[in-house]
């Protein structure tokens, strides 16, 4: 069987497969190579997500079976609500995102001890898109998010990353060293447009390939057209 990447987030991750999206991206850049397996949850924050671990990966395989080359973790933009406006019942404290974020990663060291975790920071936020987005439905002028507590929760993540020894895509900060980020890269100040999926489609490449992960370290699945031979096709499937 091939082998697995699973995708595990809120929904920037839940997304990620539709037009542009960087898990579809994953999923054509390992075809033939790997399946990617989608777990995304939208407005889930890490509190809720640990709640339902066990659940959520229950129908996979285990360790002994066919565990994941790897496995993303991407929370922390609902973890980052403010706790006194709209979205405050997503908010949960910087401390216990952190603990959060530990105890996932233990959870699926536990389960699949040799697949690579990779942590991903919240992206930034565009207040100003987020007040476009949310003008029918927020009566304070406020938006729900700032961009300086989705930094403090990025930079949580990636002190999490350092002390779990696993490797971490600072998407909070690539994001803001491109010019015009807030609309270039956000289709509604914390949401991605394509060419902001591209930016982790092209992160975590980066990732995988510093650890041996690449299309051309897996091998393919069944013969290439192009190696069945023609004057026995059904030969070529006997190995």
């Amino acid at each position: 069987m091939r082998p697995m990447l699973i995708l595990f987030g809120d929904s920037i991750t839940e997304w990620s497969f539709t037009e542009g999206g960087w898990g579809a991206a994953l999923a054509n850049y390992f075809s033939r190579k790997a399946d990617v397996v989608l777990r995304g949850y939208s407005g889930y924050n890490t509190r809720w997500a640990l709640k339902v671990a066990e659940r959520i990966f229950d129908g996979l395989p285990g360790e002994d079976e066919r565990a994941p080359l790897a496995v993303t973790v991407f929370f922390g933009a609902n973890d980052a609500c403010l706790p006194d406006r709209t979205s405050a019942f997503q908010h949960v404290p910087l401390t216990e995102y952190q603990l959060n974020l530990h105890a996932i990663i233990s959870f699926l060291r536990k389960r699949w001890p040799s697949a690579l975790i990779i942590l991903i920071t919240p992206p930034p936020i565009d207040e100003d898109g987020r007040l476009r987005h949310l003008f029918d439905d927020n009566s304070s002028g406020l938006s729900e998010r700032t961009n300086e507590a989705a930094g403090t929760y990025a930079k949580s993540c990636v002190s999490v990353a350092g002390e779990a020894s696993t490797p971490v895509v600072d998407l909070w900060t690539k994001m803001q060293e491109f010019s015009g980020w807030e609309k270039a890269f956000l289709s509604d100040g914390l949401h991605l447009t394509p060419e902001g999926n591209k930016i982790v489609f092209e992160s975590i490449i980066e990732v995988l390939r510093r650890h041996g992960l690449s299309p051309d370290t897996l091998a393919t699945d069944l013969p290439l057209f192009s190696e069945i031979d023609p004057r026995d096709p059904l030969r070529s499937f006997e190995n």
